[in-house]
């Protein structure tokens, strides 16, 4: 029997950062034992005149004694070690056959043999880096260089000391070219390595700008460095870390200025008044916590663990200080860690001594409301969080839980003996509209009554306690599902791990049927779980469940991956009820007519993960298309969130484009079903603003710069419906996509229904298992 594309996939789910297309920018150096106190200078200058930029470092070597390592990786989180086949280079024509400076000169062509990077930034371990360099990692076509510089030399050759190498030149095919000139010999034998490239591409490489590799030798005469120098470079045999050469001064001065101890990198690195890269900022700020014991750093290297989900990092950095009484930031930061692993006695303390300042006081309010809030106090949350409006009345996350701890209209409540629990995140007002509809899209695959009458509200994120297990116990089953439940950090705790804030004893303890419904694994590309409690919290939610559904192949692979072996079969796909929801809706009735719009959305939450170093190109190929595609329909910004509607202001400020916007964040679910259903394509990046459109029978192009987004199109046997928000042709590939979707609109709307079938009939199947295990 041939098997659905929908309900098996061929292929083996791919990485995260394959399926997002996020592009993967590292630099690379050859080093020795030689060149070691260049290298080591060229890592700090790069640190210190770019502090925000942190990519891999590969370091080619022949051999580095362990002592050397071990300097390399205390100036670089993220350094990346490859043995250069030296053997391979022997076999070259060359100037001087028995120098062995001319042999390892080669070495750097071994670069052309990594394949695991979009783009290659080489830099010579003689270069200092003076500034910017952030351009570089932008580039997206072509080699790119330097052109050599001779005095009265117009012949159009390259610099091989700095080079940007797109992937196109990362192949065997090149590495064969590479080859075959230097074993030929025609190439100019006294420039090795640059004099094979210079044969090779015969002056077919992108200019950069002289500053990215400055030569020394323009500096004859001891001239100074031109202050938009971005990267300095040391050519000829004098180099700084041996004396030097005379006349050149000033430029050694430049580079001497590098040549520190790594404390007084730190220290240096600590004062910059630039945005500081996370992993920078974590790798020399926790040893100068150690060697100092300075609260301020401590408290950002915490920030920045909290940034990156590891919580008990951040715990871990903030004990190792003593915090003075009337710190009130650090206090601040050390309760938010704290109740981000549920110690949170610990953390109320922390927060109670941070309201003592009024510039911190609203923020550390907050936090007591959410507290309060978790533990089921409405009364206390409420009264914290109207104390911080009152410290901020435009304080955003105090308002936010002032209005969550407002009562709910009462609704008729049934018998619990004939009630479903159900454990969701329930949206707030002007929350996402996805999140939102949600858990109403899970309640309509069991039962056409979605109110309290048949089910009983368990939101995911307060702490599943004694008496939330007594009212879970009472009813007929558990469903689990709403939200994006399986993310990290959206609200951490300690006690799972994941959303559900359920300790293991009390989990243990749920003796009603459990139903795990259409959850999906949704870390982005560069994000991971607190792995050893999620994993164990995990595993016993699959072993005490009836039902375990995911929503996409991608997460099941994902999951099994953390299960033993014997629970994989339990894992099963539940396609996410959003995407059948013509057939979930009662009496739903397909629109008659369309508007002729085209409805476009971008998600700002977690930016740097969903967009890295891109979002300028993004926005300015979003500027390019939206021209584009207002020739075939009206194209409106539609924003699942208030920060959704930052791609109309970019757009509008950067590009002179303007969006109207609709605000789907004030809709009800009917009307987010309705507009939907009523238009004629939707371009969206969040998960919902592909799944819910969809599954009003309405045709999608997903902006990928999440794996769930690809994951989702995989599984309906549809992946040219999506593109990555990085792409090199994005705006192109989005008219070209949404062109040949309109062009023939009643082809493509029947093609939807026809997906949507397809998964209706898992969900049907499903259904059936359900009924028998939780009635009704």
């Amino acid at each position: 029997m041939t098997t659905s594309p929908i309900s098996a996939p061929a292929a083996p789910v791919a990485d995260a950062g394959a399926l997002t297309g996020k592009r993967r920018v590292a630099f690379a150096s050859f080093v020795d034992e030689n060149y070691l106190p260049g290298f080591l200078v060229l890592l700090r200058s790069l640190a210190l005149s770019n502090p925000d930029v942190c990519e891999d470092f590969i370091v080619l070597h022949d051999g580095l004694r362990p002592a050397s390592v071990a300097r390399i990786r205390a100036l670089h989180p993220r350094v990346i070690f490859r043995r250069v086949d030296a053997d391979h280079y022997d076999s070259y024509v060359k100037g001087d056959q028995d120098n062995y400076l001319v042999r390892k000169a080669y070495f750097i062509l071994d670069v052309f043999r990594i394949r695991d990077y979009d783009t290659v930034i080489t830099l010579d371990t003689d270069m200092v880096v003076l500034g910017p360099v952030k351009e570089l990692l932008s580039l997206r076509h072509g080699l790119g260089a330097v052109a050599q510089f001779f005095y009265g030399d117009r012949t159009r050759m390259l610099n091989s000391g700095l080079l940007v190498i797109q992937k196109e030149y990362l192949t065997d095919a090149f590495c064969a070219r590479i080859d075959e000139i230097g074993r030929s010999g025609k190439y100019e034998l006294d420039k090795h390595d640059q004099g094979i490239l210079n044969a090779l591409l015969d002056g077919d490489f992108v200019d950069l700008d002289p500053k990215y590799n400055f030569v020394k030798r323009r500096l004859s005469g001891d001239l100074p460095v031109p202050e938009d120098t971005a990267v300095l470079h040391f050519t000829g045999r004098h180099k700084p870390w041996q004396g030097g050469e005379a006349g050149y001064g000033q430029a050694q001065e430049r580079w001497a200025e590098f040549d520190l101890t790594d404390a007084e990198l730190h220290a240096a690195f600590l004062e910059n008044p630039d945005p500081l890269h996370r992993d920078l900022l974590v790798h020399y700020g926790t040893p100068h916590v150690e060697r100092t014991g300075d609260v301020t750093t401590a408290r950002r290297v915490a920030l920045a663990h909290i940034g990156a989900g590891d919580y008990q990092a951040a715990v871990d950095i903030l004990e190792r200080v003593h915090i003075p009484v009337d710190e009130a930031w650090p206090h601040e930061v050390y309760g938010h860690a704290l109740m981000s692993v549920s110690r949170y006695d610990e953390a109320r303390a922390q927060l109670l001594l941070a309201t003592a300042a009024p510039n911190r006081a609203a923020t550390a309010f907050s936090r007591l409301a959410q507290i309060a809030w978790v533990h089921g106090d409405d009364a206390q949350a409420q009264t914290y969080a109207m104390s911080g409006l009152t410290v901020d009345p435009t304080h955003r996350a105090s308002r936010i839980w002032h209005q969550r701890t407002l009562g709910v209209p009462a609704q008729p409540a049934g018998s619990p003996e004939d009630q479903l629990a159900h454990v969701a995140f329930y949206m707030d007002r002007q929350g996402n509209a996805g999140d939102k509809l949600l858990p109403e899209s899970v309640r309509l695959a069991f039962d056409r009554d979605t109110t309290s009458r048949r089910w009983h509200s368990v939101h995911a994120h307060r702490l599943f306690d004694e008496a939330a297990l007594e009212r879970v116990n009472a009813r007929r089953g558990l469903v689990i599902g709403g939200g994006g439940l399986f993310i990290p950090d959206t609200m951490p705790n300690g006690n799972s791990a994941w959303q559900w804030n359920v300790p293991d004893e009390l989990m243990n303890r749920i003796d009603v049927p459990i139903a795990v419904y259409a959850v999906g694994f949704n870390a982005f590309d560069g994000q991971s779980y607190r792995a050893n409690r999620f994993r164990e919290s995990l595993r016993l939610l699959v072993e005490k469940s009836a039902f375990f559904g995911l929503r996409n192949h991608g997460s099941i692979e994902k999951v099994r991956a953390m299960l033993p072996s014997h629970l994989h079969d339990k894992v099963r796909f539940q396609p996410c009820p959003t995407t059948v929801t013509r057939q979930l809706v009662e009496n739903w009735q397909d629109p008659a007519e369309r508007e002729d719009t085209i409805l476009l959305n971008a998600a700002y939450d977690r930016a740097g993960l969903r967009f890295g170093h891109d979002y300028g190109y993004f926005l300015a190929q979003m500027a390019k298309a939206v021209k584009e595609l207002g020739k075939l329909a009206e194209v409106k910004c539609v924003a699942h969130s208030l920060d959704d509607e930052k791609l109309a202001f970019d757009l509008r400020r950067e590009h002179g484009v303007s969006l109207p916007v609709i605000p789907m964040y004030d809709f009800e679910n009917d009307g987010i079903r309705d507009l939907y259903a009523r238009t004629k394509l939707v371009i969206g990046m969040r998960g919902h603003a592909g799944m819910i459109p969809f599954g009003c029978g309405t045709p999608i192009i997903s902006l990928i710069s999440h794996p769930k987004m690809a994951y989702f199109l995989r599984d309906i046997d549809r992946p040219e419906w999506g593109v990555s928000v990085h792409d090199r042709n994005l705006a192109d590939l989005l008219v070209e996509r949404s062109r040949d979707l309109l062009a023939d609109h009643d082809r493509t709307v029947a093609d939807v229904h026809g997906r949507q079938q397809e998964l209706w009939k898992v969900t049907e199947a499903n259904a059936a298992d359900l009924r028998t295990l939780l009635g009704g």
